[in-house]
């Protein structure tokens, strides 16, 4: 395929066109990358960890996940493609999904809005903390599209790093309004439309690129071209994206009397209150002086245990069937968890990455 026409992953070419460049690089052993990027010598974008697959147990405890939340997320995501609907009327809506965590929602945002009679696209491009969005893949859409129609897509908002980089980016793109950012969930406020502001179990937080069409983390690419990634094919056998959206897709389907997700400025002032006391409470406590040492939320939770190097993990309470996988990936390596109560709200769990220099 032409590099400039993007490609799809392992989904199907009507959902989603990703707008990187494949490439081929050396992967840097977890240990190594943390000390790299603590150190200021290497920036998180730069290199990769070779995925692993996941284990009998993670897929297991992945499949619980759907099969708990699979009614919630089909509920949501039509909730979410409604409020769409009303806040952009008679006007088609172009879906800009952040590689990888937005993947799986803006493809089925993308089905739902287009079940709802409204033209849509959807298109997945990389944001880097620190950096900034990929900005020429945002010309190559504004080529196609009118910048107007975008809406962008990721699948949560944890303390809101991604938030803050796109307002860097775009703000001045918005100057009579806020971003239109789109999540499932968004514990901080932050974002323009969420489905909700709790914490909780979203089934496609809990893997990588299996359930994000076998493709990596973004890497930052400063030669004026698309951010890159790696296909990860040698995952394939492991690939649950595909059937992922079909599943909920088909739930979303059956679902019936769903109104439109009420994203209140009430609660989203509430949500930011709360969430900013929480992180200034534990920086306090734990002496942290770089904020990207803090994972707030399940899904940034789960995910730091599983590529980054932790020295704490936090929960609220330990008989919450939301941490199940959190639990038990910590418990694999050897890290325990700490309960610490409703001081955790609005989240449920929050991983501390181990200071190495």
């Amino acid at each position: 395929m032409n590099p400039s026409q993007g490609f799809h992953g392992s989904y199907a070419a009507h959902d989603v066109t990703f707008l990187l460049r494949q490439i081929v690089m050396e992967t840097t052993p977890v240990e190594e990358k943390e000390r790299l990027i603590q150190s200021g010598q290497r920036h998180y974008s730069e290199m990769l960890t070779l995925e692993s697959p996941p284990s009998d147990a993670h897929q297991t405890l992945f499949e619980q996940a759907l099969d708990d939340g699979l009614e919630r997320l089909a509920r949501e995501v039509q909730a979410l493609a409604l409020a769409l609907q009303q806040r952009r009327p008679n006007r088609p809506i172009v879906l800009v999904s952040f590689v990888r965590a937005g993947v799986p929602l803006g493809v089925l945002l993308l089905r739902a809005l287009r079940e709802l009679g409204v033209e849509s696209e959807h298109y997945g491009i990389s944001i880097v903390r620190d950096k900034g969005i990929d900005q020429a893949a945002v010309d190559w859409i504004e080529q196609r599209h009118a910048f107007a129609d975008i809406v962008w897509v990721d699948g949560w908002v944890g303390k809101g790093a991604i938030h803050g980089e796109l307002q860097r980016s775009l703000g001045n793109r918005y100057p009579d309004g806020e971003i239109p950012l789109v999540v499932l969930a968004d514990p901080t406020g932050k974002a323009w439309l969420s489905a909700s502001g709790e914490d909780w179990l979203i089934p496609f937080g809990v893997l990588g690129s299996t359930v994000s069409g076998l493709v990596s983390r973004s890497i930052l690419r400063e030669d004026g071209g698309w951010h890159a990634c790696v296909n990860y094919a040698h995952l394939a056998e492991y690939d649950v994206s595909q059937q992922f959206v079909d599943t909920v897709d088909a739930c979303r389907c059956r679902q019936q009397s769903i109104t439109a997700a009420d994203w209140a400025d009430a609660l989203r002032h509430t949500l930011l209150a709360q969430s900013q006391a929480t992180i200034a409470q534990l920086v306090e406590t734990y002496d942290i002086t770089n904020l990207n040492r803090l994972k707030p939320g399940i899904a940034e939770a789960t995910r730091a245990v599983m590529r980054r190097v932790p020295e704490h993990i936090l929960v609220q309470r330990l008989d919450d069937p939301n941490i199940r996988l959190l639990r038990h990936l910590a418990e694999s390596r050897g890290i325990p968890l700490q309960t610490v109560g409703d001081g955790l709200a609005p989240y449920r769990a929050i991983t501390i990455i181990k200071k190495t220099t």
